[in-house]
This record gives structure tokens, C-alpha cells and sequence, in this order.
């Protein structure tokens, strides 16, 4: 058989998938991107970074401004959606098919995921009981799964697979249980028409995957333009309603695996047999309808949910999230007053809700739930590992990051929450590869 022709793009495309392809390299563009908002914040393009995020943008029509939002806000409440919408369908493959999908592989996470969600918030308003201080509340919840899992795959195929799933199905839930956060204490002014609107697309995208449409430009169309709009003017936050419409994306395939394999040999048979000239690099129009065939069936025994999940992750990972990082991670040291910095506990509340809250939340919830029986340790899970998981559970930074500019509006206290999540994080995230590194060698 001949070799595939290499192209001279190869020797630079091909690093590049290979580095894509790569479990970690989320979290290396990721810290990267971190690294960049700090430093753009803290030199003498400052002024320009934060200028440019306060850009407005909207629409012009008839001489009406429709849209208009800054920089910042189109970011996280646009490009988020995006990323709130793979989710979404991460979240509807794991209840369908996935570690959520049966009592015996969801409990143990969803217990875990609770744990670490309901102590670092009574950590957090503990320390922060009155005031607009209070509303921080939900920042320590959260789990960045890239940070996390990018952690754990950089300690290799020496950490059981079973610690990756189990950190992956919480990392999971605690999305879901911070979008329910989101839905329901960091919305207000509520406009039920276009929220009806909105409820009123979603049910037509619901009706159309009943009734066997797979067409993934039909969902799009009515998502974005429809459910999305509608959110983002009733006063929902928009990242509910790409969560919402990812639950609509059908999962189900019209060709089993059995009845693919048997065409597929099929078509391959077909194909072998057509007439061709090997002699001219182009096919004959009876090899391009068999290609075309064996697409079409391809597309078949692909769930639109997994297409769509498959084909967005790596744009969520290394466009959207890195965007995000850039344009919120940004903290001018050069505005930060020691006394300001503690003159509430906000700082104090995100940095303890993350690293101890989480920890404490994960590993009791999950100790309680062996303890009575109600959900036994997968094989290749022990309490010390468990514990380094909890700790790379504490890095909350996306997320967090989120719902901190969702909670404040005062600069002084987003940047004492940023604070906390920094510090909390990267402590975190150390902590747990020494804990998990040492639990290997």
C-alpha cells in the first residue's frame, strides 16, 4: 500500500496537532494566557489592555444602537456561552452513556461534587455574612477541569484511569451545580416575554430532535439566534441558555455499530471494484458517489451530540478559555493597597472556601458515603489519592473567575476575589501534584 504524499504544510501542521492532540496542553495555553493578562495589566500597555476591553460593540440600525456591550462583556457573556454549551453536551454524554448514566457510577462524584460545592460556600459567607461582600459567595464552588486534568496528565499513566474519570464526573457536576448558581442567585430584572421567547425556542429545538432531525444547522440556527438572543435580553444570564440548548442536541445514532461495520466492508468492496486510472491523482465519478456513501453513513453512527462535542472542544480549549484567561485574569499589582486588599475577607473567604472547603467537602462527602455503604471507592482509589484529587479540585480559576464578575461590580472587590483564587490555585494545583507524584514513585 502507498505511503500518504506529505505536503510541505505537514512539518508545521503536524506539531501542531500533535501538541492539540495532547491531554496537558490546555492547561500549559491556559497558564500561558494567564501569565499574558498579568503581565499586559502590570506594563506600560495597561492603559491599552484595559481600554480595549471597555471597547463597545453592538449594532447600528436606523440610527438605534442594539447590542451594546463592551469588550469584556461580549467575551464572557458570548464567547463563555460557547463554552458553557460544550458543557452542556459533556454533561448530557455522561447522564446518557457516561459515569453519570447509572446510581452505581454517579453517586460517589455527584456526593463528592456536593460536598465540595455546600462547604466552601459556608466557609465563604462564615468569614463574609453581610453586605455586597456576601454575594462572592459562589466564586470558591467551582473547578477549572482544564487546570485540573491538565495537573493530572502530567503525572502520566502512573495515576490509576480511574482518578481521571472520577475528576472529570466531578469536575462535571460542579459545572452543572455552578450554572444552577448562576441561574438562580446571579440573575435579576427578569423579562418574562423574551424569556417565554427563549423557553418557546428551546421547545421547538426539543420537538425537531423527537421527531428524528439531525441537522446540527437547524439547532444552531435556533440556538444562537433564537434561545440565546432571547436569553441574553430577558435578563437570564445567556450562559443558561447554551446549557439549556446543548440538552436539545439528539444523541442517539440512526446506524448501529454492527450494521455500520457491515456497509462500511461493503462500500470498502464496491470502491476496490470500481473502474480508475491510477495513473491521474482525480476519481471517477462511481468512487466519489462510494465516498460519498460511506460519509454519509459515517454521519449516521456518529451521535450529532458527539460530532458537535468532538469538533468544539478544541476550540473551547485553546481559543475561547485562553480569550476568557486574557481578558479576566488581568490584576495591576501597582493598584494594590495591602489594606484594601483586607479590608473585607473576600480574599480571605475565596482563598479558604477553594482550598480548604473543597477539600474537606470532597473527601468527608465521599469518606460518608463508603462509610454507610451508600457508594463504594472505585478499584485504584485510596484516601491519599482521593485527597490529591480534592487538591487539584481546589483550582477554581475559569469558573471562578466567572462568577466573580457576575457577583461584584466594585474593582476593589473583584480584585480581592481574584486574589483569593490566584493564591488558592496555584497552591492548590502544587499541592496536589506533590501529593499524587509522591503517591506514584
Amino acid at each position: 500500500m502507498a505511503n500518504r504524499q506529505k505536503d510541505p504544510i505537514d512539518a508545521v501542521i503536524r506539531p501542531i496537532q500533535k501538541f492539540i492532540q495532547q491531554e496537558k496542553s490546555g492547561a500549559i495555553v491556559l497558564g500561558f494566557c494567564v501569565i499574558l493578562a498579568l503581565v499586559l495589566a502590570n506594563s506600560p500597555l495597561s492603559e491599552i489592555y484595559h481600554r480595549f476591553l471597555e471597547y463597545k460593540l453592538g449594532i447600528t440600525f436606523n440610527k438605534e444602537d442594539y447590542f451594546q456591550y463592551s469588550v469584556h462583556h461580549w467575551i464572557n457573556d458570548g464567547l463563555m456561552a460557547i463554552f458553557f454549551f460544550v458543557i452542556g453536551l459533556e454533561l448530557k454524554r455522561e447522564i446518557v452513556a457516561g459515569e453519570l448514566s447509572s446510581p452505581e457510577k454517579a453517586l460517589l462524584p455527584i456526593a463528592s461534587a456536593f460536598g465540595g460545592m455546600i462547604i466552601p460556600a459556608l466557609i465563604y459567607i462564615s468569614l463574609n455574612p453581610y453586605g455586597i461582600a456576601r454575594r462572592g459567595w459562589g466564586i470558591p464552588m467551582a473547578t477549572d477541569i482544564a487546570f485540573a486534568l491538565g495537573i493530572l496528565y502530567l503525572l502520566g499513566n502512573r495515576i490509576p484511569l480511574i482518578l481521571k474519570v472520577f475528576l472529570t464526573a466531578l469536575a462535571i457536576v460542579d459545572d452543572l451545580g455552578a450554572v444552577l448558581v448562576i441561574a438562580f442567585f446571579y440573575t435579576s430584572d427578569i423579562s418574562m416575554i423574551n424569556l417565554l421567547i427563549g423557553l418557546t425556542f428551546l421547545i421547538v429545538m426539543y420537538i425537531g430532535n423527537r421527531m428524528g432531525v439531525r441537522n446540527l444547522l437547524f439547532y444552531a440556527v435556533l440556538g444562537i439566534g433564537g434561545v440565546w438572543v432571547a436569553f441574553l435580553l430577558s435578563g437570564v444570564h445567556a450562559t443558561i441558555a447554551a446549557v439549556l440548548s446543548a440538552f436539545t442536541i439528539p444523541a442517539n445514532v440512526k446506524l448501529n455499530e454492527n450494521i455500520y461495520t457491515l456497509a462500511i466492508q461493503k462500500y470498502l468492496k464496491r470502491f476496490e471494484e470500481a473502474d480508475s486510472d491510477s495513473s491521474t491523482p482525480t476519481l471517477t465519478n462511481e468512487q466519489l458517489h462510494i465516498l460519498d456513501e460511506i460519509k454519509s453513513s459515517t454521519n449516521k453512527a456518529i451521535p450529532p451530540l458527539q460530532r458537535l462535542e468532538y469538533t468544539m472542544h478544541s476550540f473551547v480549549t485553546f481559543f475561547i478559555i485562553p480569550i476568557f484567561a486574557v481578558a479576566n485574569a488581568g490584576i495591576s499589582f501597582s493598584d494594590m493597597k495591602i489594606d484594601q486588599l483586607f479590608q473585607t475577607n473576600i480574599a480571605l473567604g475565596v482563598a479558604l472556601g477553594l482550598l480548604v472547603g473543597k477539600v474537606v467537602g470532597i473527601v468527608v462527602f465521599a469518606w460518608l458515603c463508603s462509610k454507610l455503604r451508600v457508594a463504594t471507592f472505585p478499584k485504584g482509589m485510596t484516601m491519599k489519592n482521593l485527597i490529591g484529587v480534592a487538591l487539584l479540585a481546589s483550582i477554581g480559576f475559569t469558573m471562578s473567575l466567572f462568577i466573580t464578575s457576575l457577583a461584584f461590580n466594585n474593582e476593589q472587590y473583584i480584585m480581592q476575589a481574584k486574589t483569593g483564587i490566584f493564591t488558592a490555585s496555584v497552591m492548590g494545583g502544587i499541592l496536589g501534584y506533590i501529593v499524587l507524584k509522591s503517591r506514584v514513585q
